[in-house]
């Protein structure tokens, strides 16, 4: 039966990133998570270290439809990702350790319809990835959380990059957000939202008349996707944009040099989408990756 113990969690760590990790013994009785019904159960074989990372998405009120598993069977190792709008309960062994990186979706660059497939395939240890990165993540929760902040922050950032890494490969695609299974026509379009990313006046009909589509069918393709057209081109010019405020740092860029570079009009509003999209302001997030940055050169 399901633990009903109370969670007990004596290491958390959280960094400006939005990214926390926490791990605990003494068999918590679930995840770490807003949701009160649970979506699924979790199946623990033996006693050992399980990782879990916990994706939070962007409308906590509403969570997605429930995966289609009713109990998901994991080893000892093994990563699993879950929705924290939809906390699976534990069935688990009376001894076991439970790592958890919680993590908004979007740093991951995941969708929604990507967050759904994602929480009904774990990564077994013993697969090839999961052989490489199992302990390399469980290595890294333990330092980061012990770590000073700078170095700590360094650790969590590396942390997020495998985990993205772990995603792309749980969906079969190339990049994370994708799928593998899309139509041909979205996928030129998506190529060809790349290309114009940086154009001000990129927008769903100027994209439709550009493929020879309607805009209602173009609409359609992103909803199908778990997304919309704006949204999609609003998160990736934010990630060009983190990426840029971290390899620039204080250079010779200034933050509105890099908002605007990337179609953003005005300073302001960019400010206002990063800070929603990612916890904390431009400045704030250029100045933490730097710090993360030089601690990584000592």
């Amino acid at each position: 039966m399901p633990s009903t113990r109370t969670p007990h969690y004596p290491h958390a760590a959280r960094t400006p990133l939005g990214v926390e990790t926490v791990t605990g013994e003494d068999t918590p009785a679930r995840l770490p998570g807003e949701a009160r019904h649970p979506a699924h159960r979790l199946i623990g074989r033996d006693p050992g270290e399980y990782l879990f990372v916990g994706l939070r998405g962007d409308a906590p009120g509403t969570p997605p439809p429930h995966p289609e598993s009713a109990g998901l069977p994991l080893a000892p190792g093994d990563i699993c990702f879950y929705d924290t709008r939809q906390t699976p309960v534990l069935d688990f062994p009376e001894r076991f350790r439970a790592t958890v990186f919680l993590v908004p979706a979007d740093l991951l660059g995941l969708a929604e319809s990507d967050v759904r497939r994602i929480a009904r395939t774990p990564v077994g240890r013993a697969s090839r990835l999961g052989t490489l990165l199992s302990p390399l993540l469980s290595d890294l929760a333990r330092t980061s959380a012990e770590a000073r902040p700078p170095v700590g922050e360094m650790l969590a950032w590396n942390a997020v990059n495998l985990l993205a890494t772990l995603a792309t490969e749980q969906l079969g695609a190339q990049a994370p957000g994708t799928t593998g299974t899309r139509s041909p026509v979205l996928e030129r379009i998506l190529e060809y939202v790349e290309l114009h990313l940086t154009e001000p006046d990129l927008a769903p009909d100027a994209i439709a008349r550009a493929h020879h589509i309607s805009v209602r069918y173009l609409h359609k393709l992103f909803k199908d996707e778990g997304t919309t057209v704006g949204r999609w081109i609003l998160r990736r010019r934010l990630e060009e944009c983190r990426r840029d405020l971290m390899r620039y740092g204080r250079g010779s860029r200034t933050i509105a040099a890099v908002a605007a570079r990337w179609g953003f009009l005005s300073a302001t509003h960019f400010s206002r989408v990063f800070r929603a999209a990612y916890g904390m302001s431009p400045r704030e997030w250029r100045d933490t990756a730097g710090r993360a940055t030089r601690a990584g050169r000592t």
